[in-house]
Parts: structure tokens; C-alpha cells; sequence
């Protein structure tokens, strides 16, 4: 890291707001909101088959597992890389 008045500091490299927090809040609530729709699916909606959900409403809750999961879980993985390398280096500093 080139040295100089305008480098960054380690202490500076880890800002307690840098996104993690809302990476974490989001991803977290995103993933539960798919798992709450399949739930909500195989329980309350009818279930699905090979060849879909059974009823207008399991179709709904389908689609909003299949975007909500995947996207989800990359903003939480995301979400838990940023934490563990801000933890990383606030150890080294």
C-alpha cells in the first residue's frame, strides 16, 4: 500500500459503515422470504409437481422462492466475506 498523506489508514480501510451491516440485514431477510414462500408453498398452497404448483397463489409463491433464494444467499455471502475480512483486519490493526 504506497505510503503518503492521502493513503489510506488501516483504521480508515475498515469503516464501521462500509455496507457489511446491509449486506447482512438484506441478504438475511431476502433468504427468509424465500424459504417463508416454499414453506408456505408445500404447506398452505397446494405442494407442487413435476410439472408446477397446483394453484395461481403456489405459482406466485414459486417464482418468489426461485428469485428470492439465489439472490439472497449471494447478497448474504457477500455480506459474511465483508464481515470476516473486516474482522481480519481490525486483528491486524
Amino acid at each position: 500500500m504506497p505510503e503518503g498523506p492521502f493513503a489510506p489508514t488501516r483504521r480508515e480501510a475498515a469503516q464501521p459503515d462500509d455496507g457489511t451491516r446491509q449486506l447482512l440485514q438484506w441478504g438475511a431477510s431476502i433468504v427468509g422470504s424465500g424459504l417463508a414462500a416454499a414453506l408456505l408453498l408445500i404447506t398452505v398452497l397446494g405442494g407442487f409437481s413435476p410439472t408446477g404448483a397446483s394453484t395461481n397463489t403456489g405459482w406466485f409463491a414459486l417464482i418468489v422462492a426461485l428469485v428470492c433464494l439465489p439472490f439472497g444467499s449471494l447478497l448474504l455471502g457477500l455480506g459474511v466475506a465483508k464481515w470476516l475480512r473486516n474482522r481480519s483486519i481490525a486483528r491486524r490493526g
